[in-house]
């Protein structure tokens, strides 16, 4: 079979037939997804400033409302991406290699980000740290998605 047709099934019956921890890893990684998702929406204050370090910046008018609103509209644009991935989960399992290439599009983006926020954060930003172990272990995990054991 396909990579391609692995990646899009013309037919969908809910099998997965990759690795079991590929599987069982992208539970995981939609749960830790939601969870920061739902911090970034209903927390842009917390998720700017205690979570991603971003410092307070002040003026005339205060752009931190804005700011806080562009957060909390990313943080909403991440749940609808999780919750399509936990419609897969539940329905359409045939589509995890799929999503998981999703994934790897989104964190490399990151990863391969041009833009230096130094100058705007005062710690370390754990997407920043980590995103070139998450973007690794995504690579790994969708190649898993893809073994099949006939």
């Amino acid at each position: 079979m396909s990579y391609l047709k692995l990646l899009f099934p013309t037919t969908i019956n809910n099998f997965y037939a990759g690795s079991n921890f590929a599987y069982w890893g992208f539970i995981v990684f939609t749960v830790l997804m939601s969870i920061r998702s739902f911090l970034h929406w209903l927390f842009p204050e917390f998720a700017t400033h205690e979570i991603a370090n971003f410092i307070v910046i002040s003026g005339d008018p205060d752009p931190l409302p804005v700011i806080y609103e562009l957060f909390s509209l990313w943080g909403l644009a991440q749940i609808i991406f999780c919750f399509v991935c936990w419609i897969v989960i539940y329905k359409y399992k045939d589509l995890i290699p799929l999503m998981y290439l999703f994934w790897i599009i989104e964190w490399s983006v990151r990863v391969m980000s041009p833009f230096n926020l130094d100058a705007y954060t005062n710690g370390i930003t754990p997407a920043v740290t980590g995103g070139h172990f998450v973007l690794g272990f995504l690579i790994v995990l969708f190649f898993l998605s893809l073994k099949r054991a006939y």
